[in-house]
This record gives structure tokens, C-alpha cells and sequence, in this order.
């Protein structure tokens, strides 16, 4: 190559960033720290010796940064003694310094995220967030909402907050609740967002709270009462159940209350000049449950039709249809998505997956599929993450399990079952996912097992009286019910529930209809039982099971008979301009 020239533009250059430089640098900073070399400082935590070098806690924490390079006595010493702080969790959080890695559990994370927050590992404290967040179930909100408080994490308090006023109907029925404060208790029912299908709801939770502690609490019931909405109560439940309490009819301001939604209810003509917070309706008292049905089987072909039910208006409306036809399809709903997995045609099984919106109303097959075909399939939702359990592929019955995570769109295999099931049905309860009954290819099953996500292990449980392939369960007030299915001869109208207290199955009463390849759903606290086939003719008919008379009653019909459908439970949307 000649001279260049005074006016050549610039020799080429080559900039090379190493993605593998940071991470050697971790891995030998951690060797160092490992065998101690070039160690400058000992931390001292519970009479736990945890040596480190003081750039690297520095430049991780602004805790130690302000420690290290300031005025304190700390900057000039050697050994640092840190008090009031878990010696686990400040050995994990520096060994995360030195490897970027942490491992978030139920066993680490109430001492993990006060010392991260102590030490300002910003990272950690919304790592920490995520997992609780994750973890919400109505019988720990409330302790997760307080524990979050503590902490000043906002965001989970906002999610916690959110989460306990959508499922406060199950949220009243748990101890934390009955152990509010009554400060916090004041700020849960007065607030718009409270999800309940009634008022009489919010006056039932309010006297729960001050009849558990009655001696200690009755003084407070005149402030409770206030923001219970008495005016929004009906009049027979008004005068009959609120009028009547003693402990109402006791005090002064509650008789006053009462009186105030007497005149309420008694004067429509007045109720513009009475309007005020107790007057108000509750924004999710508008936006209650939906029922969906999904695919199925009708009239000797798989079907692709959708059609959801409002237990307020006793109506079933048509949705938009999946792009494909399925039976024995596996439903379940996850973060207000509905998703169908899996199913049969009428020709071929299948491995995709579809995802329906209900504030479109459409539905999208962006989901990446299962790593085999599956009909005759369970799935259900535990942790933010969604399972498939058994089915068939066309070749053989399954007893593997897979699980969705949504944020990655990856499927990824846990232990498998310790029994083949195909007609399996599953249900999540106390942390643990269930698969129930199905067949195993030959016959149907009594048998029953569950699943630890902590451990990846299934545990055999107490079988059922029945044996029930293709029947449909739900979990309603903390209890399992498994109804309908198909045993070696026909189809059955039994039902019994599971107590997971003892390990045991009750028979309830049963259906008025056989039903195998029947939907079980919760809607609005209410359990109702969709379609399947009684032996003669595929069912278009619901009933809902009324634990009170202890009978169920059928209570309307659907557009479509469906045999093998799934079912799925969705807050109604924003607007209904969609349906």
C-alpha cells in the first residue's frame, strides 16, 4: 500500500466491546473474594464474618459507597459490624455483588428485602417486589399489602392495594382480615374500587370484623358503619338483617345510619339532595364476572364457537370464534387473557395455543405451543405461570407437564405425574396445583395427586369415592368440587368436594343432569356447571350449585351444545361496546 495521501479520509478502525470481559471480571472478583484475596474488609453481622473487597460493595451499594468513602468511623476500620440485619440475607446480597445472581424464595424474601432496602440495592427491592407480587393470594394480601408499607415499596403496595379490593370477596373470608387494624379496615371498605356483587357483602365483612373481637371492638362499629352504603342495601335486607342487629339497634349514630338509608329508599323524589358517599356505587359493583364457554363438541364435529354468560343478566352472548375448531380443549385465564391450549379439530390433534382479549374481542395465536399435541387436557394458572397437565397426543395417554411463562413465551417441562391422564381435570388450591381423576387409558380414576412447584414433586392424595374421567372441578370456599364425569359405565351426576385440611372427600348433592365433559366454573361466587353429554344428547344447559338449600337448580341455556368445551372466568371489560 502507497503514501496516503494529506487529503485520504482516516484509516479504517476497529471498536471491539467484549460482552465476556464483565462477566471473567465478576468470576475472578468472586474467586478473589473466595479465597480471600486482597480482601480489605471484614464485615461482621451476627458474629458472621463476611470478607470483601470495599470498590466492589461500593460501587454495588450507596449504602457502602457513603460508608467507605466518607467521614465515618467505618471508613478507616477494617472490620464493620452492621447491626439489626439477617446474616443470610446480607451474604446473599453481597455473593450477588460479586456474581450477579440471586435466588428469591417464600423462605428468604421478608429478611432479603429489608436489607436490600438498608443497603439501597434498588435491583433486589423490585426483584423481591416481583416475587410477592406473584405470590398474592386473598388469604396473604393483606399481609403483603403491610409488609410493603413497611418497606415503603410503592408499587407493591399499589399492586397489593389493587389486588385485595378485586378479590375481596374471598379476601373477607380469610384470618388476616379479621385481624385488621381498624384503621386499615376503614380504609378497605370505604374505598370506590371494593369488588363486591352487593353491599350486604361489606356489611357482612364489617360485622365478621367487630364480632371476632366483640368485647374490644363493639366501640368501634358506629365509625365501621359509616362507610358501609347502607343506601345501597336492599330494603328487605335493610330493615330485616342491618335494623334488626343488636349491636345497630344498640348505638345511637348506627340507628342514625339506618334511618339515613331508610329515608333514602323510602323517597326516590328526595335522593338528588341526598346524594354523598354512602350513595355512591362501587365501580367494580358494574364490572362483575363473565363466564366464557369455549369449543367443544356438537353435533359429531369439533367446534370453534365462543359465547359468554353475565349472571346479571342471565343472557349468553356469541364472541368471536377461535381461529380453530377444538375439543377437548384446556382453558384457563391469565393476567385478564383468556387462553385455549391444545385440543382436537376433528382431524388431527393439536399443539397451538390462542389467546383471547376481552377488551377486543378478539382473539390472537402469537403463543408459542406446547412441545407435544394435547386434547383431553387440564390446565389452570399457579404462580403467573400457566400448566398443561396430561392429555393424549393420538399415540398415547400423558402423565407429562408442561408450563407456560407468558413474559418469555416459552414453554418448559416440570415433573412429570405419577399417573398417565387424559380427561384430567386440575385445580389450584394452598399453593399447590391438583390433577384429578381422568383415565389412564383404559379406565377411569379415582386417584388424585398434587403438585409442589417448590419442590417440582407430585404427592399422591386421598383418591375420590368416584371413579371420573372427563369431569370438571373447581376450587369454591377453599375446598375442591369434582362433579359429573364418566365412569366404566355411563355418564354421572354425582358430585363431592375435597377438604384439604384433612386430606379427605364429602359427597355433595348431585346435578340434575348426567354430565360428562362438563365445565365447572366460580362466577361472582356463585358455582355453576356447563354443558356436556348425559349419555343421550349433548347439553346446552347450566345450573348453579346453592350451598345454602344444598340443591343445584338449572338456570338458562347456551347458544350451542358443547361436550369437551373449557370453561373460563374473566372481569367484564371497560365498556361492552366490544360484544
Amino acid at each position: 500500500m502507497g503514501p496516503m495521501e494529506p487529503d485520504s479520509p482516516l484509516p479504517n478502525r476497529l471498536t471491539h466491546v467484549s460482552d465476556k470481559h464483565p462477566r471473567c471480571m465478576l468470576a475472578e472478583f468472586s474467586s478473589m473474594r473466595r479465597h480471600r484475596e486482597l480482601c480489605d474488609v471484614v464485615l461482621n453481622i451476627n458474629n458472621r464474618k463476611i470478607f470483601a473487597h470495599r470498590n466492589i460493595l461500593s460501587a454495588c451499594s450507596p449504602y457502602f459507597r457513603a460508608m467507605f468513602n466518607g467521614d465515618l468511623a467505618e471508613s478507616r476500620q477494617t472490620e464493620v459490624t452492621i447491626r439489626d440485619m439477617d446474616e443470610i440475607a446480607m451474604e446473599l446480597l453481597i455473593e450477588f455483588c460479586y456474581s450477579a445472581r440471586i435466588t428469591v424464595e417464600e423462605s428468604n424474601v421478608q429478611t432479603l428485602l429489608p436489607a436490600a432496602c438498608l443497603l439501597q440495592l434498588t435491583e433486589i427491592q423490585d426483584i423481591c417486589c416481583e416475587f410477592l407480587r406473584r405470590q398474592l393470594d386473598p388469604s396473604n394480601c393483606l399481609g403483603i399489602r403491610a409488609f410493603a408499607d413497611t418497606h415503603s415499596c410503592l408499587d407493591l403496595l399499589r399492586v397489593a392495594d389493587k389486588y385485595t379490593q378485586h378479590n375481596f370477596q374471598e379476601v373477607m373470608e380469610s384470618e388476616e382480615f379479621l385481624l385488621l387494624p381498624v384503621t386499615q379496615l376503614i380504609d378497605l371498605i370505604a374505598s370506590d374500587e371494593l369488588n363486591v356483587r352487593t353491599e350486604e357483602q361489606v356489611f357482612s365483612a364489617a360485622m365478621s370484623w367487630v364480632k371476632y373481637n366483640i368485647s374490644e371492638r363493639r366501640q368501634n362499629l358506629p365509625q365501621v358503619l359509616q362507610h358501609v352504603r347502607l343506601p345501597l342495601l336492599s330494603p328487605k335486607f335493610l330493615v330485616g338483617t342491618v335494623g334488626a342487629d343488636l349491636l345497630v339497634r344498640s348505638d345511637e349514630t348506627c340507628r342514625d345510619l339506618v334511618d339515613e338509608a331508610k329515608n333514602y329508599l323510602l323517597l326516590p323524589q328526595e335522593r338528588p339532595l341526598m346524594q354523598g358517599p354512602r350513595t355512591r356505587p362501587r365501580k367494580p359493583t358494574q364490572r362483575g364476572q363473565l363466564l366464557f364457554a369455549v369449543g367443544g363438541w356438537c353435533s359429531g364435529d369439533a367446534i370453534a364457537s365462543v359465547e359468554r354468560y353475565d349472571p346479571q343478566t342471565e343472557d349468553w352472548k356469541l364472541q368471536a370464534q377461535m381461529s380453530k375448531r377444538r375439543c377437548g380443549v384446556g382453558v384457563a385465564v391469565l393476567n385478564d387473557l383468556l387462553y385455549a391450549v391444545g385440543g382436537h379439530d376433528g382431524q388431527s390433534y393439536l399443539n397451538s395455543i390462542e389467546r383471547y382479549d376481552p377488551q377486543t374481542n378478539q382473539w390472537s395465536c402469537d403463543v408459542a405451543p406446547t412441545t407435544s399435541c394435547r386434547t383431553s387436557v387440564g390446565v389452570a394458572v399457579l404462580d403467573g405461570l400457566l400448566y398443561a397437565v396430561g392429555g393424549q397426543d393420538g399415540v398415547q395417554c400423558l402423565s407429562h407437564v408442561e408450563r407456560y411463562d407468558p413474559k418469555e413465551n416459552k414453554w418448559s417441562k416440570v415433573a412429570p405425574m405419577t399417573t398417565r391422564r387424559l380427561g384430567v381435570a386440575v385445580a389450584v388450591l394452598g399453593g399447590y396445583l391438583y390433577a384429578i381423576g381422568g383415565s389412564d387409558g383404559q379406565s377411569p380414576l379415582s386417584s388424585v395427586e398434587r403438585y409442589d412447584p417448590r419442590q417440582n414433586k407430585w404427592t399422591v392424595m386421598a383418591p375420590m369415592s368416584t371413579r371420573r374421567k372427563h369431569l370438571g372441578c373447581a376450587v369454591y370456599k377453599d375446598m375442591i368440587y369434582a362433579v359429573g364425569g364418566r365412569d366404566d359405565c355411563m355418564e354421572l351426576s354425582s358430585a363431592e368436594r375435597y377438604n384439604p385440611h384433612t386430606n379427605s372427600w364429602s359427597p355433595i348433592v348431585a346435578m340434575t343432569s348426567r354430565r360428562s365433559g362438563v365445565g365447572l366454573a366460580v362466577v361472582n361466587g356463585q358455582l355453576y356447571a356447563v354443558g356436556g353429554f348425559d349419555g343421550t344428547a349433548y347439553l346446552k344447559t347450566i345450573e348453579v350449585y346453592d350451598q345454602s338449600q344444598n340443591q343445584w337448580r338449572l338456570c338458562g341455556t347456551m347458544n350451542y351444545r358443547r361436550l369437551g368445551g373449557g370453561v373460563g372466568v374473566m372481569r367484564s371489560p371497560q365498556t361492552d361496546n366490544n360484544f
